[in-house]
This record gives C-alpha cells, sequence and structure tokens, in this order.
C-alpha cells in the first residue's frame, strides 16, 4: 500500500505542477521540469534532512517514469478540455494530503520522536509546492493569507497519524483516516473560506481591503 501511495502522490503532485504552468508560456520541456520538481522537491528536503541518501527517486527510477509520464499526459489534456480554475487548488490539496502522510510514515519508521515525525511530513506536503510557486513567480500557496488551511490541515493530519499507527501499528486503515482528515480541512477551508488569523499592525488593510478592527 505504501508503494501505491507513493506513485499516487507522485502523480497527483506532478499533475499540479504542470497545471501551475497555465498561461506561463512554459514549453513541454518546461512543465515536465515543473512536474519534477513539485513531485520529488519534498521528498527531496525530507530526505536530505533525515540523510537518507541517494534521496528516494534517484534510488527508484520508477517513480521517475511515473512523474513524467503523468506530467506529458496532462500537459495535452487542457488543449482538449478546458479545465476549471480550482482544479490547481483540488489536486494541490490531494497532493498535499498524500505527499505528508507519506513523509510522516518515513518519520515513524526511522523512529524519530512524534514532533519531528509531524514536521517532516508537512516539509515534504509544502516543500514541493512551494518550488513550484518560486519557479513560476508566485507566491507559494503555504504563504498566500488567502490559501485556506493548508500547512495547518497537514500537521492536523500528520499529528493523528502519530497518534494512530502507535495505537494500530501496520493498519491501511490509518492512513486513510489521516489522509482523509488534511482533505476535508483543506477543501472544507477553501469552501467556507476559513483562514488563521493574519499578523498586520494596529489599523493595517486585511487582504480583502477590510481595515483590521482596533482591540
Amino acid at each position: 500500500m505504501e508503494h501505491l501511495l507513493e506513485h499516487f502522490a507522485i502523480g497527483v503532485a506532478a499533475i499540479t505542477g504542470v497545471l501551475a504552468a497555465r498561461g506561463k508560456g512554459v514549453d513541454l520541456f518546461g512543465v515536465v521540469v515543473l512536474a519534477l520538481v513539485t513531485a520529488f522537491g519534498g521528498g527531496t528536503v525530507r530526505d536530505l534532512l533525515v540523510g537518507d541518501t541517494p534521496v528516494a527517486w534517484l534510488r527508484n527510477p520508477a517513480y521517475l517514469l511515473t512523474a513524467s509520464l503523468v506530467a506529458v499526459a496532462t500537459f495535452f489534456v487542457p488543449r482538449l478540455h478546458k479545465l476549471p480554475d480550482k482544479v490547481l487548488l483540488v489536486a494541490d490539496a490531494f497532493a498535499l494530503a498524500l505527499y505528508t502522510i507519506v513523509g510522516t510514515r518515513k518519520g515513524v519508521t526511522l523512529q524519530f520522536a512524534a514532533p519531528v515525525a509531524v514536521l517532516l511530513g508537512v516539509v515534504t506536503g509544502v516543500a514541493g509546492g512551494m518550488l513550484r510557486d518560486i519557479m513560476t513567480g508566485e507566491v507559494p500557496l503555504v504563504f498566500r493569507p488567502h490559501i485556506r488551511l493548508y500547512a495547518t490541515a497537514a500537521m492536523a493530519g500528520a499529528a493523528v497519524f502519530v497518534v494512530l499507527i502507535h495505537r494500530w501499528p501496520g493498519q491501511p486503515a490509518v492512513t486513510i483516516v489521516a489522509v482523509s482528515l488534511i482533505l476535508a480541512l483543506r477543501l472544507t477551508g477553501i469552501w467556507l473560506k476559513i483562514s488563521l488569523p493574519v499578523f498586520q499592525p494596529d489599523g493595517a488593510s486585511n487582504p480583502d481591503g477590510s481595515k483590521q478592527p482596533k482591540p
């Protein structure tokens, strides 16, 4: 299941890399590069942090093949059918959920302390998207005030996974519950426009242009 989960996460992340290139004038080669950076960025940072080298995608060329094939296929889909604007957000939510749990599972497997395993999960979940956004000249999703419950959702799901996996080790249901929680939080945040408070000076404007009330 873990092997299939990683391939699925790589495929979904590669899709978000391709979708992020829309309207940027990027050719097929550039799109594939973006897809690979998105798919492997978080896992690479995680593996370097824990000293697990060569990093996972270098040890398993099948990961590289999966990301490349998905990227090329996705490149041609919008030419045949226009995708809604929110497809990127939804695909990114799936990539966030899947990669967060893959990273957290690795932290648990390597017997790191619970907070470290959670942090590794969050890094795995958000780092690839951050690199993708930087390369396309965008503010990373995790830093945008109007992007709802992004890293917060990842942290909550990773924490639940760590708690449950110690209680029921080896149970696939634990992964399903944790992934579902991250997806539910992220998509609910988007739907209901739920976000954390923004740090601003007294009287400064909120992201929507309104003035921040004085205490």
